[in-house]
């Protein structure tokens, strides 16, 4: 009979098989009425989920015991939540409605239906759909799991007309889609697929009785009844096509979210609400800020002569900190050859997420003469050398290179690729010249331009784009130097949020998955390096999480979230260990004992990406950014020709310091100049009339109109905007 391994360690054995609701009813009534589900060795599932084998278990709440939203949690409210909002739109839309996926997703759910002839789903049916949702929640209708036998559930499927859901239940069965002829594959509906076996078999969830209230093809899992949903609503709508496939059917995306409690939904709301008018993509046009051109290319970032000076200012401010730590600035091209990239393991191991290797084209010609196919000739672009893969096998003491990928040298087609990091190159620095451990560490930094394929689907103005330019370093250190050289980059990215105002942040470790295979390395160095993040992360005094599964390939991270102004939660700044990196380039400097010894490198980019950060910085500014950021400081506004001339000297008194300023010798009425200056967020107004002129004095309007601050000498205004860039204060600084 099991014996229950809980988080804490402790053991519980049973005398018969036995539920997660059982479990969570041994450890105590609070925990029992509190869980949502229950995590199987690792793998979420119903809460009714009988265990018959020993096994560690994990109850699932909606909050964690720092009463933080459980992501867990959140999944099974929203999967559910998903299937309540199907069955509220085939209510009031109707029966005909047939629907095809609806996951759960990071910050709410979907659902892709079919919408046929005659019907039509549109915001005007939120309402109604939304007050049906809150009438099945209300109801509190059990949700239940049953399982039919493959045959019998595709009969069931088939005889409803269903076409969407008999590809779903066949492509999980493992069989062949009777009713999708297309190229593409759906994405799975559910986390992870069955075994490929006709005989297994389709598991259904009833909100409420089997046979009796409405129902769903599902693997599940879901939270105990529609009443633990809390609180839901649809959101939007969208096009979407079967299987991606844009010559297949034409489908309705549904969007929703859901929450445990109505209070924590308003907030999310009201936070959509804001979050629309802060949009980086609406004020950064309107700010003319930056401009994205479908002849350039979607992703592809056209920084204008304002947006520049933001992102300008910026990289100063970063190139000052990093003067004074001690960095050395290079600079690298932004391609290089592929056998750089297979030396690092960028490429193949995230070759989906970057651009086509680029072959010669002498070579690309003979390949094409040889009659050599695409299939042959991506094999061979992919293969690596003999000589190659025994180095870094031999350096990295594991097959990190595996025999299958090795080609003979003729047969290998080389080529070149946009550069997906900077690390390689850095590398190659490091390498080309000798080091003493009196050297270490070195530091080089780099705002290097880097390019990441993403799908047209996944791009988001500046925040998810095809090339952005990181903040990037790379410290060459000795393994005693890597605590010391993590806190000064924690230092850094603290220094960063502190003179920007943005100080409500939490830090994640990114540790790996001990059952994973995709890490590069000793499990030693991998254990020294973890330990080294979760001593830095600790010394922070801030709030911080442990994520298995979230390192990158070659060594644990460290990332910092912030939290904007309205609430919203970004990854921005990351610190990265990797003792990977100088084996797999041979990298090393001499040590004490006059021997040759492998560097610890750390990467760290306080921004994340020039791209990103601005993005956030808009939408956490509202683009009303501090004066040291602003593209125009100061705008000078005459109230009439008559002061055009002291207007003039005013200008080149502020631009004699430094100050971004600019003159208004337009006919407007000055009002109206107000209103301009103020809806492109100028920090500063100085009005000038004739009496301000005969007094060598300004009327100063912060913001144009949210506070005047009266007359005062033109030589104090200069002196205090002057101090208040140079100090890089998130406050206007400049007083009556």
């Amino acid at each position: 009979m099991p014996t229950i391994t809980l988080p804490d360690g402790s053991k519980k054995s049973f005398d018969k098989p036995v539920s997660g609701k059982d479990i969570a009813a041994s450890i105590g009534a609070g925990l029992a009425k509190a869980a949502l589900g229950v995590k199987i060795d690792g793998e979420l599932r119903d809460l009714a989920t009988v265990i018959d084998r020993d096994a560690s278990i994990s109850i699932v709440t909606e909050r964690d015991r720092q009463k933080v939203l459980d992501k867990d949690g959140l999944y099974l409210i929203r999967h559910s939540a998903a299937h309540v909002m199907a069955e509220a739109i085939q209510d009031v839309i109707g029966k005909e409605v047939q629907l095809a996926y609806g996951p759960p997703t990071e910050t709410g759910f979907f659902y892709d239906m079919y919408v046929p002839e005659g019907k039509k789903i549109s915001s005007d049916h939120f309402a109604a759909i939304n007050k049906r949702i809150a009438e099945i929640i209300a109801e509190n209708r059990p949700i239940t799991r049953y399982e039919v036998a493959s045959n019998d559930g595709l009969s069931k499927l088939n005889a409803e007309g269903n076409k969407y859901k008999v590809d779903n239940a066949e492509r999980a069965l493992g069989m062949p889609s009777s009713v999708y002829k297309g190229g593409k594959p759906a994405f799975a509906p559910s986390p992870a697929p069955l075994p490929p076996s006709s005989a297994a078999p389709l598991t259904f969830y009833a909100t409420g009785t089997p046979g009796k209230n409405w129902e769903d093809l599902c693997r599940g899992p879901h939270v105990p009844s529609t009443g633990r949903i809390g609180a839901a609503c649809v959101l939007s709508l969208a096009s979407a096509y079967w299987h991606g496939d844009e010559n297949s059917d034409r489908l309705i995306r549904v969007y929703g979210t859901a929450f445990p409690t109505q209070a924590e939904l308003d907030e999310f709301l009201k936070q959509k609400e804001e979050a629309a008018k802060r949009d980086h993509r609406v004020i950064g046009k309107h700010l003319r800020l930056f401009h994205i051109d479908e002849d350039v290319g979607q992703g592809l970032i056209l920084w204008t002569p304002r947006g520049s000076i933001v992102r300008k200012e910026l990289q100063n401010f970063i190139s000052a900190e990093l003067k004074k730590q001690g960095y050395t600035e290079v600079f690298t091209p932004h391609i290089g050859r592929l056998e750089l990239y297979k030396t690092s393991g960028h490429f193949p191991y995230y070759k989906d997420s970057q651009f086509a290797p680029i072959v010669e084209r002498q070579a690309l010609e003979e390949l094409c003469k040889s009659g050599c196919s695409c299939a042959e000739m991506m094999s061979r672009v992919d293969g690596v050398s003999a000589r190659l893969a025994a180095g870094i096998n031999e350096r990295t003491k594991a097959t990190t290179i595996a025999a299958d990928r090795i080609m003979a040298d003729d047969k290998l087609v080389d080529g070149f690729m946009l550069k997906p990091m900077n690390c390689p190159h850095h590398a190659k620095i490091f390498g080309s010249s000798p080091h003493s451990y009196r050297d270490m560490p070195v530091r080089l930094a780099e705002f290097g331009t880097v390019y990441r394929w993403e799908q047209s689907g996944e791009l988001n103005g500046l925040t998810r784009v095809r090339g952005f330019t990181q903040d990037d370093a790379h410290l060459f250190c000795t393994e005693d130097q890597v605590p010391a050289e993590i806190q000064g980059c924690l230092s850094l990215v603290k220094t960063i949020f502190n003179v920007l105002g943005m100080k409500d942040y939490r830090v994640r470790v990114g540790l790996r998955d001990k059952d994973s295979n995709k890490y590069t390395g000793s499990a030693e160095s991998w254990d020294k390096a973890e330990a080294a993040c979760i001593a830095a992360a600790q010394s922070l005094g801030v709030t911080f999480s442990q994520e298995p599964g979230e390192a990158a390939f070659y060594g644990p991270k460290i990332d910092f979230v912030v939290k904007d102004v309205i609430g919203r939660e970004w990854q921005l700044g990351t610190v990265q260990v990797d003792y990977q990196m100088g084996n797999r380039f041979d990298l090393s400097y001499i040590g004490p004992d006059n021997k040759a010894h492998r560097p610890v490198v750390i990467h760290r980019a306080p921004f994340g990406s020039m791209e990103r950060f601005c993005g956030v910085l808009i939408e956490h500014f509202a683009g009303a950014f501090p004066t040291w950021l602003s593209p125009e400081q100061v705008r000078i506004l005459p109230i009439s020709d008559k002061t055009l001339d002291y207007g003039r000297e005013v200008l080149a008194a502020l631009q004699a310091v430094g100050v971004r300023a600019t003159l208004d010798e337009s006919n407007e009425r000055v009002q109206a100049k107000i209103k301009v200056a103020a809806d492109e967020k100028i920090p500063y107004m100085l009005i000038v009339g004739p009496r301000d002129a005969e007094n060598r004095a300004v009327s100063v309007r912060a913001r144009g109109v949210e506070k005047d601050l009266g007359a005062m000498p033109l030589a104090k205004f200069v002196a205090d905007i002057h101090a208040e860039i140079a100090s890089k204060s998130a406050m206007l600084g400049v007083k009556p």
